[in-house]
């Protein structure tokens, strides 16, 4: 089969495809013939060497993938059937003709999306609603502040905020980024590079803070961020595309808003937790990505790219230029 390779860390220059070993179903796996996949940051970062997949995963990009059941493994419940079409979060692997997957970690792709934007539901939809519920225990009537608001995991929490009955805010890079999220259901977007969000934090919030923060930023961001957060505020970590050092008095700070900080990363949970994860999401989500659905969710899709410009599709993100996901079209 077909895939992305690279065979040293480095810039997007050192992707290309190479034809590798197709892989074969174990015990309780499917074998996905993907359609489609699509880039995480967890992608730029593995291929500059400093993000590995973990133990057992394959070394093949990709977090997320849609396409159709091919084979089934010895030991599969039969929940699926070849040919269904499913979408499916991964631990790597999504970035090639064929993936094996736990039975447990494949969804249905809900009625009226196409395989493209199924691909760009998995990994960024099932961190937004881990973030939000799992870990920040979102209830109607939080203030939560959304860092890199139109990124994909950004477009996928402002909608589940707003579903959760929360008032959802954004930072964004620029006006038509923060106009996107609003579209979404933002009730405010901050210009990060024109003004304080902190500070406009505060006055939208008449000076109480917001109840909960999604930061992907990390340590540039810690002084503004203790300083919007309410008293009992959650403060959640899940990247760090800023400084990865803290200077200051951090500790002392969110002690005296008695505030929580809460760090998270998805692709190396365990295979149970991911199921569980998988399973409660289907189940409370899913169904609203329908459009017959009272509160249709929609999965935003900037941009597909052909396989065979997978470099430019690298370039593309490490520029911050995309509003939602970059999909990434897989050869049939």
């Amino acid at each position: 089969m077909l895939a992305v390779h690279f065979d040293k860390p480095g810039g997007p220059e050192n992707l290309y495809i190479k034809e590798v070993p197709k892989p074969s179903p174990g015990e309780g796996e499917v074998l996905l013939k993907v359609a489609a996949s699509a880039l995480n940051r967890g992608d730029l970062l593995q291929r500059q060497g400093k993000y590995p997949p973990p133990p057992g995963a394959s070394n093949i990009l990709g977090l997320e993938a849609s396409g159709r059941v091919s084979e089934l493994g010895p030991g599969c419940q039969g929940h699926w059937k070849i040919g269904d079409p499913v979408m499916a979060l991964l631990p790597g692997g999504g970035q090639a003709q064929y993936v094996t997957v736990p039975e447990g970690l494949l969804m249905n792709i809900p009625k009226g999306l196409t395989l493209h934007q199924a691909a760009a539901i998995p990994e960024v939809w099932l961190t937004a609603f881990q973030l939000l519920h799992l870990l920040g225990d979102v209830q109607a009537g939080e203030t939560v502040l959304i860092h890199a608001g139109a990124s994909a995991v950004g477009t996928a929490a402002i909608q589940l905020t707003r579903m959760a009955g929360a008032i959802p805010l954004v930072t964004a890079g620029s006006q038509h980024k923060l106009q996107m999220a609003e579209k979404l259901g933002a009730a405010a977007g901050f210009n990060y590079k024109e003004q304080d969000f902190s500070e406009a934090t505060l006055k939208f919030t008449k000076g109480a803070g917001v109840n909960l923060i999604l930061d992907c930023i990390g340590g540039s961001y810690w002084e503004k961020n203790v300083n919007c957060l309410a008293v009992d505020g959650r403060w959640i970590l899940y990247g760090l595309m800023g400084e990865e050092d803290v200077s200051g008095p951090l500790f002392s700070k969110l002690l005296s808003k008695r505030g929580s900080l809460i760090t998270s990363l998805l692709r190396n949970r365990d295979k149970k937790y991911k199921q569980m994860l998988v399973k409660t999401f289907t189940e409370q989500i899913l169904p609203h990505f329908s459009k017959e659905g009272p509160q249709p969710l929609l999965p935003v899709v900037d941009r597909v790219y052909p396989v065979s410009e997978i470099q430019a599709a690298h370039e593309y993100m490490e520029a911050n230029r995309n509003v939602g996901k970059i999909v990434v079209d897989l050869p049939q």
